[in-house]
């Protein structure tokens, strides 16, 4: 059985950016999950993160609509409820370096039993339950 990794935002954003350096690492990543190699999961938060950012960076709310609908469309989009709220909660009462977003990404995870988060960000490394897996490690 594949396993089942959790996208971070940040993942996602750096492949929504081909001039960023890791643009490309981040989308083969991507690719992997959406062609079913393992089982690609995002939090409704990542959704959020991504369309919120790209409208930023982008000024274009249609494009970013879809970018955030072609997620929906590649991977299975896990449910921001009151257990996910609490534990992402005790997570920052816990673990001094981990803060909002992270922590609904973190518990998102753990509440639907994933181990696995794929991320550069550093802040998810020492969360207990979960393994960071680093899109730009080579």
């Amino acid at each position: 059985m594949e396993q089942a990794v959790l996208i971070d935002a940040a993942t996602v954003l750096y492949a929504l950016s081909p001039d960023d350096p890791r643009s490309a690492a981040c989308q083969e990543h991507l690719l992997d999950l959406a062609s079913g190699k393992s089982r690609g999961y995002v939090s409704a938060e990542v959704i959020q993160e991504v369309v919120f950012h790209r409208m930023r960076k982008t000024q274009n709310r249609a494009q970013s609509v879809a970018e955030g609908r072609g997620l929906m469309r590649s991977f299975t989009v896990l449910k921001f409820d009151n257990e996910v709220l609490d534990t992402s909660l005790r997570l920052i009462e816990q673990l001094p370096n981990v803060r909002g977003r992270d922590a609904i990404h973190a518990a998102t995870a753990l509440v639907y039993s994933i181990t696995k988060i794929l991320s550069p960000d550093k802040d998810f490394d020492g969360i207990p339950g979960i393994t960071r897996i680093d899109p730009l490690a080579e």
